[in-house]
């Protein structure tokens, strides 16, 4: 349900339509807050990215790896222990089985934040995906 810019119980593809990942947004305000389940099926999309937000999540079943753009690789399983993103944290994200289920927690948007394309090139996008730079490889 949309009530302005408050999405209520809203299902789709977190991400972006390419994405891996299927949101069950419980609350959604980009300007406060959002809560969601996300399914993170199992392998990724090949961009790393950022993010418009900070978040906190956990992983409830299953598990994910996050690739950073450094070349560090972190494996998350379920657990108690909480995964921290950053705004700033560029990543990509594979899911280890069929269906990787994660609580997230997140903070209001920025109005920016950067993905790399299949192309290699740098881009900035805003709300709704709309590319506002891009930096050709």
């Amino acid at each position: 349900m949309r009530f302005g810019d408050v999405l209520i119980c809203e299902t789709g593809k977190d991400g972006g339509p390419n994405s891996r990942v299927d949101g069950f947004w419980l609350v959604h305000i980009k300007s406060l807050f959002s809560i969601a389940l996300l399914r993170f099926n199992e392998g990724s999309r090949e961009a790393y990215h950022s993010h418009a937000f900070d978040c906190i999540s956990w992983v409830l079943s299953g598990g994910i790896e996050e690739h950073m753009k450094a070349g560090e690789v972190l494996t998350h399983r379920a657990g108690l222990k909480p995964i921290i993103t950053r705004r700033d944290t560029f990543h990509k994200v594979y899911g280890l089985r069929k269906a990787n289920w994660i609580l997230t927690f997140r903070g209001p948007w920025a109005s920016t934040w950067q993905e790399v394309d299949e192309t290699g090139d740098l881009v900035t996008l805003t709300h709704n995906r709309v590319e506002v730079e891009r930096r050709v490889a």
